[in-house]
């Protein structure tokens, strides 16, 4: 049994049937690190001793067959966004004091602890989460375990490299543009971002009602799993939503026979990288062979790209008024936090005026369609330690994620889910878009799509 490939679902069987224990698996997850995190640097801090401690903690519960919940003993990363106590939550920043004091969790972090899940570290993250890449002058470069010369994907690139190489089976990422889906899409692995307020968040995303906190993994099943875990109410989120009704993993192998399916290849749009563009079609009229209805359609809105670049700069300019002491950030978030300060209260509004009625439309969209699906990404990874491809008539980063920031505006379900590989070796990604609360129809068809079309992951490939 290769721990490393192995999935959640699949440790805590092999506790259950006393094949493994918590123990040997923080061990395993633990060396696995220290021998390929130099490769990709997917995590800014490790914390062997605590890891180990949750291990034996829950080797503990286990033994006496009392398992604190459904995560016992699977190790987790955590995104260095999220505040964990004890730990400095540096958010790829040297402008933030590492002293801290570091005396809360977060609620998904606390979710985990309650769950006994061991926690080995946090995983690197662009300063502040505000591009789609992951490089800070704190951190350094991650990269992309299926080729290191490409990036990883971003503003979750350290979770998605860390789940990607093998060093753990889930991972947690926040996705304000894309930033889960971006870098799930180029390591070949699936993720979600759920309906906004599914997962409690504190402290609230400066970036305010765009930014969502969810689930990453190499499997559809282990998604579901994790949000079934931080999906858990914390009164410290006015926002959230009231509790689902059941576990997320219902239903889960239910297929989408009967589903009326909406293919948009390019929203109408984005260019789209030929090679993507094939594999993903391929993938989305894979769904009718599995019983679906699948037509092409258009949303029929234009790119919201202005929309979005007004509430990401404003909100990167919230971001950077609260640091400590913001000299010596990174440029290129300081540029957007300027552009930010040039809108007046009236414009933002505006802009949120504009993101309404795109809500509206996918609302009334979803009425005849119960999904729809686009390329997760245009393009495969690109040179590591970029902002965009050499190339790229756009300076910035929503100019290459065409697909992902128009359903944070909206504030849909959106997964994306591997669905190839580029003749380099690259994957591809599909991304999955459901109504506001169908979170567990989008992971339904994800995992109808991943059963049917298995895709590899590095973990799998390597010892």
């Amino acid at each position: 049994m290769t721990v490393p490939a192995l999935t959640a679902t699949g440790l805590v069987a092999a506790y259950r049937a006393r094949e493994l224990t918590p123990v040997e698996v923080a061990a395993a997850a633990l060396e696995r690190i220290e021998a390929l995190d130099g490769d990709v640097n997917a995590f800014c801090l490790v914390d062997a001793e605590a890891a180990q401690a949750d291990a034996r903690a829950s080797e503990a519960r286990w033994g006496r067959g009392e398992p604190a919940g459904p995560l016992d003993g699977v190790p987790v990363a955590i995104k260095d966004l999220l505040v964990t106590r004890g730990w400095p939550t540096l958010r790829g920043s040297r402008a933030i004091d590492p002293a801290g004091p570091w005396e809360d969790d977060a609620p998904v972090v606390a979710s985990l602890r309650r769950s006994g899940a061991v926690l080995p570290g946090k995983t690197t993250t662009p300063e502040l989460g505000w591009k789609g890449v992951t490089d800070s002058a704190l951190t350094g470069v991650t990269r992309n375990p299926w080729d290191p010369a490409t990036t990883a994907g971003g503003s979750s690139g350290g979770s998605s490299a860390a789940l990607a190489s093998g060093m753990v089976p889930l991972a947690l990422g926040t996705d304000g543009g894309g930033s889960i889906r971006i870098p799930c899409a180029f390591c070949g692995l699936p993720g979600l971002k759920p309906t906004f307020g599914r997962v409690p968040a504190w402290p609230a995303s400066p970036f305010g009602p765009v930014s969502h906190v969810g689930p990453m993994a190499r499997s559809v099943a282990d998604l579901a799993l994790l949000l079934d875990v931080i999906a858990q109410p914390d009164a410290r989120d006015w926002q959230q939503l009231p509790p689902a009704a059941g576990s997320f993993g219902a239903g889960l192998e239910d297929g989408v026979a009967g589903l009326r399916i909406a293919f948009s290849p390019a929203l109408g749009h984005a260019a789209v990288d030929p090679e993507i563009a094939g594999l993903v079609a391929q993938a989305a009229f894979a769904f009718a062979a599995l019983g679906a209805q699948v037509e092409l359609a258009e949303p029929g809105f234009a790119d919201p790209r202005e929309t979005f670049d007004v509430l990401w700069s404003t909100g990167a300019t919230r971001a950077v008024a609260g640091l400590g002491d913001p000299d010596g950030i990174d440029p290129g978030l300081a540029e957007i936090a300027a552009q930010g300060r040039t809108y007046s209260g009236a414009g933002y509004l505006a802009a949120c005026g504009e993101r309404d009625q795109l809500a509206i439309l996918m609302s009334r969209f979803h009425e005849q369609w119960d999904l729809l699906l686009t390329p997760a990404m245009p393009i495969a990874a690109f040179e590591a330690g970029r902002e965009v491809p050499e190339g790229a008539e756009d300076p910035r980063w929503p100019g290459w994620t065409p697909f992902t920031y128009p359903f944070n505006l909206t504030q849909q379900p959106a997964a994306t889910v591997p669905c190839g590989f580029t003749a380099a070796g690259l994957p591809a990604g599909l991304q999955i878009v459901g109504a506001r609360h169908a979170d567990a129809l989008v992971l339904r068809a994800a995992r109808s799509y991943e059963q049917a079309h298995p895709q590899p992951t590095v973990a799998d490939l390597s010892p």
